[in-house]
């Protein structure tokens, strides 16, 4: 790999390991990323004193490729309870896992939401997941997650007021139609692992996979955009609006529409699920008493889940303050003005808690997310490209070779450069 000169297209998690990886194999690689910043979809701005993630995002720790390529103990993570707590109007009720979270124990066995019988299937289910993998879970027969869950014997109550919103805010999907590998991989990691985020925000992930990146050599140049690429057998040119670059290859890991627009590969999947994100504002001593667990709306998706970011991370929010984060799934809420969009979940947490008004709740930002992810119907593994499906000396790193989260954007990023590497001194 010395002398060899690799272009690297988007600055986001999977081009990231990519770069760090090409460059600690002796290449010189340089990353060319249209934004001023790095972290594609994963990024936080601050506002006020507030620190904000572009929609609600979560590190899982026990990802393999996040165990690889972060230092977790650098990254200051700030850890959310196991389990979630189930609300409804005048009701809410602790779901924890016993196994982790022995505070949460009684209230978890006293919940109304959920049977006993559904309790021990569900630590059968964890108990089964944990002998599998992900190379078997991903290549196992697929259905939907809502059909899984039946075939386990999980009762409705069960899979419609806790499953669905829970895993409605990991699949941006409440209907429970994606895939059940998506379901038993996350379930599996969120059962041997923990769920947290930075104390400085989701973007010290990207920002500590750059700045490894750089340690190894590789050159990171932000608000450059990529025009196009071309490739055969012999290199690769990647023209920008200033410049020409070539290269012995070229690894493009945009999102999935500029993918397929440079690449023209046609399998790379472009259809996609959105969400829409607001973060609000409290004085200190609301009265919420979720801790720090994600409170799950039972009944329905406006909002799908509203999280007490401050009470996990306290430096997310000035003293004085806590930070609340909400998110709505579905096409329509992203015709709905962020003012509407508030006084649903105001209104939401009034009959939540009914003892108490929330005139004191303000509105601090509202994130329109058309592309959170791209879509994961049963199967649709099967249909994603591989890092080799580019022509010529192209190769493909992003979430979407893989599945649809920090895991399959990292895994991807050192898979392209193993194609990479291997191909030029095969």
């Amino acid at each position: 790999m010395d002398d060899s000169h690799i272009a690297v297209v988007g600055a986001g998690l999977a081009g990231l390991v990519a770069a760090r990886h090409l460059a600690a194999d002796g290449a010189d690689v340089t990353v060319v990323e249209r934004r001023d910043d790095v972290g594609g979809r994963v990024r936080t701005r601050t506002k006020d004193g507030f620190t904000l993630d572009r929609g609600f995002q979560v590190l899982l720790t026990d990802y393999p490729a996040v165990r690889r390529e972060l230092d977790l103990d650098a990254l200051d993570l700030r850890r959310f309870t196991p389990g979630a707590t189930i609300c409804r109007p005048s009701r809410r009720a602790v779901l924890s896992d016993p196994l982790r979270d022995i505070g949460g124990l009684f209230e978890s066995v006293r919940n109304p939401e959920v049977t006993t019988s559904d309790k021990l299937r569900t630590l059968a289910l964890r108990q089964d997941l944990s002998t599998r993998d992900e190379a078997d879970i991903f290549t196992s027969a697929d259905r939907s997650i809502r059909s899984y869950l039946r075939d386990w014997g999980f009762s409705e109550d069960y899979i419609e007021h806790f499953v669905a919103p829970f895993y409605g805010g990991i699949t941006l999907d409440r209907s429970l139609s994606s895939s059940k590998r998506v379901f038993e991989y996350t379930f599996k990691m969120l059962s041997t692992g923990s769920t947290a985020v930075p104390a400085a925000g989701m973007q010290a992930v990207p920002e500590q996979l750059a700045d490894a990146a750089r340690d190894e050599g590789a050159t990171v140049r932000l608000g450059e955009r990529v025009e196009s690429v071309q490739s055969d057998g012999d290199g690769a040119v990647v023209t920008t609006g200033r410049e020409s670059l070539e290269a012995d290859a070229v690894v493009v890991a945009t999102d999935p529409k500029e993918a397929r627009r440079l690449t023209g590969v046609g399998s790379v999947p472009t259809e996609a699920h959105g969400c829409v994100t607001q973060y609000y504002t409290l004085p200190s001593g609301s009265g919420l008493d979720a801790g720090k667990r994600i409170m799950l709306n039972a009944p329905n998706p406006d909002p799908n889940t509203v999280v007490p970011l401050s009470t996990v991370a306290p430096e997310y929010a000035p003293t004085g303050t806590e930070l609340l984060n909400a998110t709505f799934l579905g096409a329509a809420a992203q015709d709905e003005s962020e003012e509407e969009l508030f006084e649903k979940t105001r209104r939401t947490l009034e009959a939540w808690y009914p003892e108490r008004y929330f005139d004191d709740l303000e509105l601090l930002h509202t994130d329109y997310v058309s592309f959170a992810q791209f879509a994961q119907p049963p199967g649709v593994h099967e249909s994603l490209p591989d890092a080799r499906d580019a022509p010529g000396r192209a190769y493909l790193a992003g979430d979407y070779t893989a599945w649809s989260s920090i895991q399959g954007a990292m895994r991807s990023g050192k898979e392209a450069a193993d194609a990479v590497r291997d191909d030029l001194t095969s």
